[in-house]
């Protein structure tokens, strides 16, 4: 049974480890019952809104005093399997280990939970209250889509944020090394999930007569081609000025950079050529599929006729699935696909920026070499279910990771941890965010 615990955040984060939120199936209710708890006694507004009483979500809300708009931080508590995983201390342990908290979430995103939920109740005991209303919007099932938890939260109850304009959430915020600078992406938008059945057609018959050309050959041709090459160029707006702020904080090749990044002509070469940084940025330039399920045959001697292939498609902002439809065609070269959506949710193709300065400021003054820069996330989050209410959400989890330590293969991964000094200091920088926010 978990107990009462202290505000300091590393103690908030190492209790919400130890419950085990694996989705599916969630079972967030005991957690997000605890963190009601504990806004309870605090003093602040609580309302729990459910889907399913097993898998609740939290909106706890401290009064400010009226001098500025209401101010959203989101954050989900499920989290990802650990099956098949071999780790060096127990997932849901939140063993504290030579600096570091280890555990299921200590990134993605309990962390982020524990360093908002640190900054809201350190701010209810504060002799002033914040400038305007803080909403803490505790969330079950981002992991599988949202439909217990945010998507459920916006579709039915959308009323209770009215006049947000921004929100902090993932994923961003994180420092982590781009071309020498010390960068801190900032998430300002993200892609749009675009699932795809490709139908494949060719000549079935008998397993004993050799067969060129069938579909099993067409498959294989399709995947080849789309290991060995991208989906065309596309230079949009946010990673256009992500590079250009690199270019701006190099101090030498930062134009020459940033000019064969935004060529569309020479976007693949420089990426190329950057390695691991490029690696980073390449889907922010291209509309991406991957192959993740092939279905197709039934006895091991009839050559199938008929083969289905489903990808994971991202859409850049702006694109839409017809742009990518004519994109694989293409890529197919005279292979007939039958084409359809599995599901597709349109994202927002702008982004509302003008927090950026402030949330730039707070970096910068704690860590002088910051390089804060916007971000397009390659995947997506529950900010793309605020931005339907007219809300900007800024992936905003501020933390000075070292080198050696990478977020991305950290998360959803074995091993999963977070020095435990980097909460302490992320809850102090939003903190600082909900006491200047005008």
């Amino acid at each position: 049974m978990v107990g009462a615990v202290p505000q300091d955040p590393v103690e908030l984060l190492r209790q919400l480890i130890r419950f085990d939120t694996t989705n599916p199936p969630g079972n967030e209710a005991q957690c997000v019952g605890w963190i009601k708890d504990l806004c309870d006694g605090a003093g602040l507004l609580t309302r729990v809104l459910a889907k399913d009483p097993a898998r609740p979500n939290l909106l706890a809300r401290l009064l400010g005093r009226g001098a500025a708009p209401p101010l959203l931080l989101q954050g989900h508590v499920d989290v990802v399997t650990t099956d098949g995983q071999s780790w060096r201390h127990d997932p849901f342990g939140a063993e504290l280990v030579e600096g570091e908290i280890w555990g299921r979430g200590a990134l993605d995103m309990k962390g982020g939970v524990a360093m908002m939920l640190g900054a809201i109740l350190r701010l209810a005991e504060a002799d002033q209250p914040p400038p305007g209303d803080v909403l803490l919007c505790v969330l079950a099932d981002e992991e599988n889509l949202g439909a217990y938890g945010a998507r459920f939260v916006v579709e039915e109850h959308h009323e209770l944020f009215d006049g947000v304009r921004h929100a902090l959430g993932e994923f961003g915020g994180a420092r982590t090394e781009l071309a020498g600078l010390s960068a801190y992406p900032i998430q300002v938008g993200e892609k749009q999930v675009c699932w795809t059945r490709a139908t494949i057609r060719g000549a079935g018959g008998h397993g004993s007569i050799p067969m060129r050309g069938g579909a099993m050959a067409k498959l294989a041709r399709l995947l080849s081609t789309l290991d060995a090459r991208r989906l065309p160029v596309h230079v949009t707006a946010i990673p256009r000025s992500m590079i250009e702020a690199v270019a701006a904080a190099l101090p030498a090749g930062g134009r020459e950079l940033a000019d064969g990044l935004l060529d569309p002509q020479r976007t693949d070469a420089t990426l190329d050529m950057i390695g691991e940084a490029g690696r980073m940025l390449d889907p922010m330039f291209h509309n991406t599929v991957n192959a993740t399920v092939v279905r197709g045959g039934s006895e091991v001697n009839v050559i199938p006729g008929e083969l289905q292939l489903q990808f994971d498609g991202r859409l850049l902002p702006g694109q839409t699935a017809d742009d990518l439809f004519r994109e694989l065609r293409e890529l197919a070269d005279g292979d007939d696909l039958e084409l359809e959506v599995m599901s597709y949710e349109p994202g927002s193709d702008r982004a509302d920026m003008s927090l950026m300065p402030l949330l730039s400021d707070v970096l910068t003054a704690a860590d002088p070499d910051a390089v804060p820069l916007p971000m397009l996330m390659p995947g997506v989050t529950d900010g793309r279910f605020f931005a339907r209410l007219g809300i900007q959400t800024y992936g905003f989890l501020p933390m000075r990771l070292p080198a050696e330590m990478k977020f991305t293969s950290l998360i959803h991964a074995a091993d999963e941890r977070v020095p435990a000094q980097e909460i302490g200091w992320g809850t102090d920088r939003i903190c600082e965010v909900l006491t200047r926010y005008r």
